[in-house]
């Protein structure tokens, strides 16, 4: 998981803040091990999730945003002789199990150096939903020291698989699944969210 960021917008660490009676970094990691054996957390202020007793390591080359997380994660994949990482951002609440195993499932038998589900936002693809190859490390090494840390600029640059949109719809609302807890306004979407899929359960 990535946990790098400030948290600017939201006014004190996003991943920390609590969606359903757990902190979303902690609905982060459960979905994640629904998907892989093992969770490690990329954090430059690894105090702040001590608690959650994970692997953790800070940004190799900090201040340069979420490629710089990816960067990290990459580095300690080929350092633990890993093909790649499952790169998720640690402010994802709704995450489904089945849509992260669905994406390691994929990178494994497409060999693609990124895969990354669709979805219904602008960017039309969730760049930190995503599986990244060791493989692209070097060019995500070659951006960084351009100075370029545009996400999409990744995806551009070297082979990209995208799981369709409709499969993505299989584990639920595109909207729910990639909602980005970024601000207090997100937040509270969130809480609303997370209660009306309580009631939901309490009705089956």
């Amino acid at each position: 998981m990535l946990a790098g960021g400030a948290s600017r917008r939201f006014g004190s660490p996003k991943a920390l803040a609590r969606v359903g009676g757990a902190r979303v970094v902690e609905r982060v990691a459960r979905a994640a091990r629904g998907a892989l054996p093992e969770v490690v957390l990329v954090a430059n202020r690894p105090e702040w999730f001590a608690e959650l007793g994970l692997p953790t390591r800070p940004d190799t080359l900090p201040g340069q945003g979420a490629l710089g997380g990816i960067h990290a994660a990459l580095r300690w994949a080929r350092e633990e002789g890993r093909p790649g990482a499952l790169c998720l951002a640690c402010d994802m609440p709704f995450l489904a199990p089945g849509l992260l195993r669905a994406l390691v499932e994929r990178a494994a038998a497409t060999g693609a150096e990124v895969v990354a589900p669709e979805s219904a936002g602008r960017r039309g693809v969730e760049p930190l939903c995503a599986v990244y190859s060791v493989v692209c490390l070097p060019t995500v090494e070659a951006m960084l020291a351009a100075g370029e840390r545009r996400m999409m600029e990744l995806l551009e640059q070297v082979r990209t698989d995208r799981l369709p949109l409709e499969e993505v719809r299989r584990w639920g609302d595109p909207a729910t699944l990639f909602l980005n807890v970024n601000t207090p306004d997100d937040h509270r979407r969130a809480l609303e969210i997370a209660a009306n899929l309580e009631e939901d359960d309490a009705t089956l």
